[in-house]
């Protein structure tokens, strides 16, 4: 029996060489500014950093061993989880019950669709300056609490309620954008599935639990590992309403790399930081996908 020698060139036919002309443009820019800035921040985590040749020295895994033991990093990773964590839950479980009555015949349904997305595309700078205007030491938040007889708190200076105030805001900016996808999600649900939960007696609360939740778990996955990915980029908040204090309590990741790439110009260090936030991320974005698969 005779084995048909595979020809080399047959795969480059005109479709072929068509549909690599079409993705050219894409792949380009995709090259230049995505995978160029990589590999190049991978490179320069393994330097002493520096946009000239001359400044940068190959230092292997100092930046990454300094990593481990500068207890300023130490905190900002505590910071950056306590604020992920706090800012990612009811940014999920607010929108989600924020959907299902809006899902439901109620009066101004299309109105209140559209005030709760505005958040969602508000400048995070222009909201940042109206939270700190609304949490200054003789702003309105202050005032609401000395008129209900309560003493007046120093936000943005008191370490243990700066963050608070960042949790607050993130979470009020990201609701709108979850809470469309969840009344997407409420949508994909055949109506059969109510009618038979009805038919065997379920009230409000079983159906939600029993029809509702399973019917929508690709969209909880989705919705919380998306929340997840973008507060973990969170910086605006940071640099406009605490710029990191007080006492380095709302110091997190994002802004940490700015600060120690900016402002003290430790360019292989940021970049080591950058890479161990590029890593959790491209893990976050690997569960999205496996889950998606699985799904």
């Amino acid at each position: 029996m005779q084995t048909k020698k595979l020809n080399p060139w047959q795969w480059w036919d005109k479709e072929t060489i068509t549909a690599w002309l079409f993705l050219a443009p894409a792949l380009f820019f995709l090259g230049v500014f995505v995978f160029y800035p990589i590999t190049y921040l991978l490179y320069l985590s393994f330097t002493t950093g520096s946009f000239t040749q001359t400044g940068e020295q190959w230092v292997g895994l100092r930046n990454y061993l300094r990593l481990v033991v500068d207890p300023d990093f130490g905190q900002v990773i505590g910071n950056t989880i306590y604020f992920t964590l706090a800012t990612v839950i009811p940014s999920v479980i607010l929108p989600l019950i924020i959907a299902v009555l809006l899902n439901q015949s109620i009066a101004l349904r299309g109105l209140l669709r559209t005030v709760y997305f505005l958040p969602s595309i508000i400048s995070l700078v222009a909201v940042g300056l109206g939270f700190r205007w609304l949490f200054q030491n003789q702003g309105p938040i202050n005032d609401l609490l000395i008129n209900l007889g309560v003493d007046s708190i120093n936000w943005l200076n008191n370490p243990s309620w700066a963050m608070p105030v960042l949790i607050i805001l993130s979470t009020w900016q990201q609701i709108g954008f979850n809470m469309v996808v969840f009344l997407a999600g409420l949508q994909a649900i055949p109506q059969i599935r109510y009618d038979a939960a009805e038919l065997d007696g379920a009230n409000g609360l079983a159906k939600f639990l029993y029809v509702t939740l399973p019917g929508l778990r690709p969209t909880l996955l989705f919705t919380t590992i998306i929340t997840l990915i973008f507060t973990l980029r969170s910086f605006e908040q940071v640099y406009v309403v605490t710029g990191g204090g007080p006492l380095n309590s709302t110091n997190i990741l994002v802004y940490y790399i700015y600060e120690e790439a900016f402002a003290r110009f430790d360019f292989g260090y940021a970049a080591a930081a950058a890479t161990i936030l590029l890593m959790v991320t491209l893990v976050l974005v690997y569960f999205q996908l496996r889950l998606r698969v699985d799904d």
